[in-house]
């Protein structure tokens, strides 16, 4: 399990969410799936309206948060992180990377687990290849932040290895 994953549990645990035994592998109900997907498109837009712009930092926020949603998906089933291999090239296009994100987001659809968990390897790899930033520290700092509720997102600057 990853450390994200498990702090995730350990989140929805203090806030009083229905506990999901580890390891269930339940189904998520159709509104849980439909609920997911918005917030999953939401923050895809978000992405793509960084790339637009060029901010780098957004968009490394970006796929932190998505990157969040996937696993909080795959929490609410009590399921693993499958690693899922990412085909993704760095091959100078941004075209490639609209086109990888909205793929994997759309096959989230199917409410599974290993949907949820290759959107969440392909924002690892993004993040880590794409950007070049430090994955494991942009995603601490975005679970830090839920658990301080706070409003603002982290300023992930320092994340970027540059």
């Amino acid at each position: 399990m990853t450390p994200y994953l498990q702090q995730i549990r350990a989140l929805n645990d203090t806030r009083s969410l229905a506990p999901v035994e580890q390891g269930a592998n339940m189904r998520l109900t159709d509104m849980d799936i439909v609920a997911h997907q918005a917030l999953l498109m939401e923050k895809g837009s978000e992405i793509l309206k960084a790339i637009k712009v060029g901010e780098i930092v957004d968009i490394l926020a970006g796929l932190g948060n998505l990157a969040y949603c996937a696993l909080t998906a795959i929490a609410m089933q009590g399921a693993e992180v499958t690693d899922s291999p990412v085909t993704w090239q760095h091959d100078g296009l941004v075209v490639s990377v609209m086109r990888n994100l909205s793929d994997k987001i759309n096959q989230c659809t199917s409410g599974n687990s290993s949907d949820y968990s290759a959107l969440y390897c392909l924002c690892a790899h993004l993040s880590k290849h794409f950007i070049n930033a430090d994955f494991d520290k942009v995603m601490q700092m975005i679970h830090k932040s839920k658990m301080a509720k706070q409003l603002k997102a982290p300023d992930l600057s320092d994340c970027l290895y540059e």
